[in-house]
């Protein structure tokens, strides 16, 4: 299965170049029917190029001075092209090639084989079937977010109203993203009861981290056990657990969604720290999302655990009427 995902990813890839030299070849023919002689020009470069190279064959030890001359006639000529192209009100750049990705220029990869980011989103898109939480996410973001929904009466004894205390959630959440890349920013905890909002404003989050194209895992507490325990077993695609274990760790942003629900022993307990300090270590960012009461964090997970995500942690609590029914 991994290995199908990265063959298929990798024809995308070609398919992309593919696509994008045809749509370059196309204007470059245009341009060459509206301003002949720009074709002529670009023939005279590629035939001087050829030149030069000859002529260092020919003539190894005269090689810096056949390549000045060359390079002088080069330049004469992409300055005359330029003054064609702009005096026909023709952008400097329209007959280059124009990638998807201008990183990686298409390949899916740089700097010596490293992964580009685009690559590494369209491999966590197809590992953990993204797409529905990517359907999710054209609904579910900043955009369409509706603050008249909370409720601007006060609720049970607390200080600001369920309205007041979003706007204050809302603009925590959009400094964690316009701070993301500071390594010593918080992480945040979203907790209270269901139907107040924290899953939506997750999806918020993540569809405006996924826009700046940072790697972004988002899947429950109960998923990412499984994904622990297949790979702690053996079960499954083993190459496949291997990559989707490693994104646990390494994804720019990983959200842990209704922590609490998973089955809590030693090893849930022991996994979940891991997960969480190593990030922390990494200075990788983290957004946990529960229906638990710090007091029954405390309760269900370690010391260990409970002092870790609340040291590092900005802990913001979601209250008021069930939404779901507004």
């Amino acid at each position: 299965m991994y290995r199908d995902m990265i063959k298929q990813i990798t024809l995308n890839y070609q398919n992309k170049r593919d696509h994008n030299e045809r749509d370059r070849k196309r204007r470059v023919d245009e341009v060459y029917k509206k301003i002949p002689a720009i074709k002529r020009i670009d023939e005279e470069i590629q035939r001087t190029g050829l030149d030069m190279s000859k002529a260092i064959i020919m003539s190894p030890k005269n090689y810096e001075e056949v390549i000045r001359k060359a390079k002088e006639i080069i330049e004469k000529l992409k300055m005359e092209k330029a003054y064609l192209l702009t005096e026909s009100n023709i952008p400097l750049d329209y007959m280059d090639i124009r990638f998807d990705c201008e990183v990686c220029q298409d390949t899916g990869y740089v700097d010596n084989a490293k992964r580009c980011n685009c690559l590494k989103q369209e491999m966590v898109s197809r590992a953990y079937r993204m797409s529905n939480i990517e359907h999710v996410l054209e609904k579910e973001n900043f955009k369409n977010f509706n603050i008249n929904l909370f409720s601007d009466e006060p609720y049970e004894g607390e200080i600001m109203t369920p309205r007041e205390n979003m706007i204050d959630i809302v603009s925590i959440s959009e400094g964690f993203i316009d701070n993301f890349e500071e390594n010593n920013g918080d992480n945040l905890l979203f907790y209270g009861t269901t139907g107040l909002g924290k899953t939506y404003l997750c999806n918020c989050i993540a569809k405006s981290l996924l826009d700046k194209n940072k790697i972004v895992i988002y899947q429950t507490a109960f998923t990412i056990l499984d994904i622990l325990e297949n790979r702690r077993f053996g079960k499954g695609d083993k190459e496949l657990g291997s990559f989707q274990y490693d994104l646990l760790f390494d994804a720019d942003l990983l959200v842990i969604d209704d922590l609490g629900t998973e089955v809590s022993n030693t090893f849930t307990n022991a996994e979940i720290f891991n997960i969480v300090n190593t990030r922390l270590l990494k200075g990788k960012k983290t957004i946990i999302s529960t229906n638990l009461t710090p007091k029954e964090i405390s309760d269900i997970y370690t010391d260990r655990v409970f002092s870790r995500i609340f040291d590092k942690f900005n802990p913001l609590k979601f209250y008021g009427n069930d939404l779901r029914w507004e």
